[in-house]
């Protein structure tokens, strides 16, 4: 079944689990529809499915159609108002194995041909709208589901009919330390093998941003990540700190807030009070958190990366 209607595909992987792969799924997908593109994520991390939890949709269920499954909304494309006027935000949409269980707090006891066919039916009976993007946020290793989605994704976007480099890519996550790098470096020579372009490295949990102050602690080190891009070749995208306000966010939907004096990027973050507002939508509040302006500049990269390959 080719997706005339998804421009790309983007895969979000890593070698080593605990990475925070959805986290970076998550603000990729936040970011993407900051810009102005329709996107939608599909999670294919089928014994540990967190993407629901991430976008505040737990308790949704997927709709069945003829032909197949229709994925969870998480906000329409509207307009938000901004300190210079507004801005125009697109469309996100999920799918999860998380939506279709029973409860959240069920175990996937599954063996590999389940999974593969799972993973096969995700790729084929989705019912997404036209999107700009899809991510894909795949489990960690190179396992059964990651053989799965890579032969279905080229089966797909070989097809006559299929959009030109629908299959874009791959960003790849690690964190610093040398335990991971030796771990991701596998994924990229996974990615090396099956003929997939790594769109380029993010070194995760690079830091950590103290809530009290505008300090940021390497505690977990620092730089691996650019070191491992360089030899492999492959962009490295930058390097995202531990951030609680994000943390926050996400646990309870409370807009992020820094101390007096936090600047990120250049930007002036801190405006003092209290972590309480719980109003609006996500990707608004997501607007605050002192790690939208380093995935602005990470997914503006990847995005005109992609395009200068369309044209």
């Amino acid at each position: 079944m080719v997706h005339t209607n998804i421009k790309h595909f983007v895969l979000v992987l890593s070698g080593k689990g605990g990475v925070g792969k959805s986290s970076i799924t998550t603000q990729l997908a936040l970011t993407l529809s900051l810009q102005g593109h329709t996107v939608g994520v599909l999670d294919i991390d089928l014994t540990g499915p967190s993407i629901p939890r991430f976008f505040g949709i737990e308790e949704s269920k997927v709709r069945q159609a003829p032909g197949g499954w229709i994925p969870v909304p998480v906000h329409d494309a509207q307009t938000l108002p901004t300190a210079d006027g507004e801005t125009h935000i697109g469309a996100l949409s999920c799918m999860s194995l998380g939506f279709i269980l029973a409860s959240r707090k069920d175990a996937v006891i599954w063996r590999g041909p389940k999974k593969t066919a799972m993973v096969k039916q995700f790729l084929t009976d989705v019912l997404w709208p036209p999107l700009d993007y899809l991510l894909i946020d795949t489990p960690p290793g190179t396992s059964d589901e990651h053989i799965s989605l890579i032969e279905n994704l080229l089966r797909q976007t070989n097809e006559p009919g299929a959009p030109p480099n629908q299959l874009s890519g791959a960003v790849v996550v690690t964190t610093p330390q040398a335990i991971a790098i030796s771990d991701v470096k596998k994924e990229l020579n996974f990615c090396k093998k099956t003929g997939i372009r790594v769109l380029g490295v993010v070194e995760n949990m690079a830091g950590f941003v103290c809530p009290n102050c505008s300090e940021c602690t390497n505690v977990f080190s620092k730089g691996g990540g650019e070191v491992m891009a360089n030899e492999f070749g492959v962009p490295f995208l930058g390097s995202v700190p531990i951030d609680p306000a994000f943390v926050q966010l996400i646990e309870e939907g409370t807009r992020p807030v820094y101390p007096r004096g936090t600047v990120v990027g250049g930007k002036e973050l801190g405006e003092g009070g209290q972590a309480s507002d719980t109003s609006g939508l996500l990707v608004d509040k997501y607007r605050s958190c002192s790690l939208c302006p380093l995935f602005d500049g990470i997914v503006s990269r990847v995005v005109a990366d992609i395009q200068s390959r369309d044209a």
